[in-house]
């Protein structure tokens, strides 16, 4: 529901605030006041294309924001949009901020985010539709016209289930199609899978083989070193005649037998000990080290040559043998499949079949259920017509069978009028008449009240062409609009004015030799003033007073 409106330097606005509450409002003034102005700056609000001239001459920047209050209907649908576009979701309420500049730089914002166009529109149509001279026109774009039938016919489950097995097929055809190979270039693939698969197949690869080849190799290409340091190490240790070990033991004895002289050196006598033990130890691992050490030419030719072959291995299949060996078992996944062509395909067309008879028999079902729905729409649009002044007018639900089942069904809908006798029914989108139009989604609302979960509906010139009797219907039928939803009416009619539950007064005047546009909430005398005024024009007498008196309490 839009609750706050504000603009600045927007045409020949200034500064304006309007608060609009839930129900009927209606908003009147005379002719050029700024109605249509008003109407604009909600449209681009709404992501309508801004044109050059939008700020207020001799300003620089022009703004247009709004504060939309969500409801239950809405809030999870705008929730999961604002979560795409990485939007914080304020839950309750949303606000839509448009700036434009003299020199052509415009920003939009949507909860103090920053957005793009093309973002900012599908969340607007969650909010806000306008019936009347204006883009903003959902039920006027043909491919809405099957969705808002399919609402009015409670067929949700039936086209879902219609949409999944057409999704299911379609899934099968690429799947079919991608197997559906010329014969030769089967064979070749073939070749080239057996041929990669049993070559890595013959390598008989073994994860971390290659690391523990390349440290064996690096101990053949250092063995005469590592003889030379181990076995040498442990006869300075150990083996030779004055070795470390022998000084050491040498020492420790003859400070352990001079302990009995001077305690002091049973410390450093032990530490040697100590160290004895550790050096006689490191000693015991060279020798066993440089006794198990070998050089084996042979051997060292067959490390190279195994990592040669891996190496090879890799620049061609893998950058690791963990990847050698997963493109492996996928070269032999693939290969399978191949050679079970014949029966893969067999198997999916036998399905494509079935899934072909269940679409057919669902999309015919379907359809069936459209029709039925299309006949009752009609009968009820059009005796709404008839409420509002369109007796003669036909509407139609027109049907294009499609040769080839679609997304969405079996056919196309459009929804056709003729608002005059001897005229041919013409799509909606090509209706000339603002007042016109704005009477047809009237009575599409009021025909299929259920189809459209926007919270706010703003009708502009739904009066034209109308007055008396008929006037008064349209009220009644827009304030019956009003009991689960926001309706905005630009009314210069009071019949229909008097049915709101507020009126807003929209007036031009000039301050500081500026025009300017002024929009104020009417109350108790003020309201009965204006209406008077919709009743008898600029002169107002008591007369058109009482009559302004007794058709608001009339219609109340």
């Amino acid at each position: 529901m839009l609750t706050d409106l504000n603009i600045r330097n927007f045409a020949i606005i200034d500064q304006l605030h309007v608060s609009f509450g839930p129900g009927f409002n209606v908003l009147t003034g005379e002719t050029g006041a700024g109605k249509s102005i008003l109407l604009g700056a909600v449209g681009l609000l709404l992501g309508e294309r801004a044109r050059s001239d939008v700020v207020r001459s001799g300003e620089e920047e022009a703004s247009v924001e709004a504060v939309f209050e969500l409801h239950d209907a809405a809030r999870e649908d705008v929730g999961a949009l604002l979560a795409e576009a990485g939007i914080e979701d304020a839950q309750d309420e949303i606000l839509i901020r448009r700036l434009f500049s003299r020199s052509g730089k415009n920003r939009i914002f949507i909860n103090g985010c920053l957005v793009t166009l093309a973002q900012l529109q599908p969340i607007a149509e969650k909010l806000v539709t306008i019936y009347g001279q204006h883009e903003h026109q959902s039920l006027l774009r043909a491919e809405t016209h099957l969705a808002a039938l399919d609402t009015f016919a409670d067929n949700a489950a039936l086209r879902d289930e219609y949409q999944q097995t057409f999704r299911r097929l379609q899934q099968c055809r690429e799947r079919l199609r991608a197997l559906q190979v010329d014969e030769r270039d089967r064979q070749s693939r073939l070749d080239l899978l057996r041929y990669q698969s049993q070559e890595i197949t013959a390598a008989n690869l073994e994860l971390g083989e290659d690391e523990q080849l390349e440290t064996e190799r690096r101990l053949l290409q250092h063995a005469e070193r590592l003889a030379a340091a181990t076995g040498g190490g442990f006869e300075r240790l150990y083996g030779q005649e004055g070795a470390a070990c022998e000084l050491v033991e040498q020492t420790a004895a003859e400070l352990e037998a001079l302990t009995a002289v001077d305690e002091r050196l049973s410390a450093p006598a032990g530490m040697l000990r100590e160290a004895l033990y550790t050096l006689e130890d490191a000693a015991a691992q060279l020798r066993n080290y440089s006794t198990a050490l070998s050089f084996d030419s042979e051997r060292q030719n067959e490390v190279e040559s195994r990592l040669a072959a891996l190496a090879a291995l890799k620049r061609k299949y893998g950058a690791s043998l963990s990847e050698i060996l997963k493109l492996r078992d996928q070269l032999l996944a693939e290969l399978e499949q191949i050679d079970n062509l014949d029966g893969a395909r067999e198997d999916l067309g036998a399905e494509i079949t079935h899934l072909e008879e269940a679409l057919r028999r669902v999309g015919e079902k379907l359809s069936e259920r459209r029709r039925e729905a299309g006949r009752l729409l009609e009968q009820r649009v059009e005796a709404q017509l008839a409420d509002l002044s369109m007796a003669q007018a036909r509407f139609l639900v027109v049907f294009q069978p499609s040769v080839e089942p679609l997304g969405s069904g079996l056919e196309k809908c459009e929804f056709h009028l003729a608002p005059n006798p001897g005229e041919e029914p013409r799509p909606l989108g090509r209706i000339a008449s603002g007042g016109e139009l704005s009477r047809i989604m009237l009575a599409l609302r009021r025909a299929a009240p259920q189809q459209e979960a926007v919270a706010t509906l703003i009708f502009d010139e739904v009066d034209a062409g109308i007055g008396g009797a008929t006037a008064t219907r349209v009220g009644e039928k827009l304030r019956a609009l009003a009991r689960d939803r926001q309706v905005l009416c630009v009314t210069h009619l009071p019949q229909v004015a008097a049915f709101g539950d507020r009126q807003y007064h929209i007036e031009k005047c000039e301050r500081d030799g500026r025009t300017r546009t002024a929009v104020a909430l009417l109350e108790g005398e003020e309201r009965i003033r204006e209406m008077a005024r919709m009743l008898g024009g600029a002169r107002i007498t008591e007369r058109t007073l009482e009559h302004a008196r007794e058709l608001i309490a009339q219609s109340a």
